[in-house]
């Protein structure tokens, strides 16, 4: 056994998670914030919803060009720093319950912090209580998606790295137990 796993042993103290964990939610965030603002994009144009992703620049910008192709191109990459950072909060706090639901309820969470706590700053964005129906419903269904993704792949890693740990420490358990 190396000098490092007799020290983490003798502590009890597990060491930090690897590096790889960190950029799978850094790649996690970014990708599905990304790739479901995209989905929402594509629900506003089928009008399945009145909001478009380019509100998130409604606070920070001024002119007529982000309603264009670029304020949707630089929206939507807005939205996957801001859903990087929602992964972060994932990862410290519920990133070892391994169930879709606690994904879909992080993102109803989010949801819910978004279009009814964050909605004053969104000029375009209706109270809650005056959106459509179609708006609420496919907003919803957007975030839940996107929360059961980031969640269910942030917790899934998390697991196997508590199995691949469990079965090192069963198998250095076997190796010492033979040697004495």
């Amino acid at each position: 056994m190396t000098k490092e796993k007799e020290a983490e042993n003798q502590s009890g103290i597990a060491k930090e998670p690897s590096m790889h964990f960190i950029t799978l939610v850094i790649w996690t965030g970014l990708f599905g914030g990304i790739f479901w603002s995209f989905m929402g994009f594509l629900a506003f144009y089928f009008n399945m919803t009145e909001i478009r992703p380019n509100v998130i620049l409604e606070p920070w910008a001024i002119g007529s060009w982000k309603t264009g192709w670029l304020g949707t191109l630089i929206s939507i990459g807005a939205i996957g720093f801001f859903s990087l950072m929602a992964a972060f909060g994932y990862y410290l706090l519920l990133r070892r319950f391994k169930s879709f639901y606690i994904g879909a309820g992080f993102g109803i969470m989010v949801f819910g912090v978004v279009f009814i706590i964050l909605n004053p700053i969104f000029p375009s964005i209706k109270p809650f209580m005056q959106l459509s129906l179609n708006t609420i419903i496919t907003s919803i269904c957007l975030y839940v998606l996107w929360g059961v993704f980031v969640g269910y792949t942030i917790s899934y890693e998390e697991s196997e790295i508590r199995m691949k740990e469990q079965k090192e420490n069963k198998r250095e358990a076997n190796i010492s137990g033979s040697e004495g």
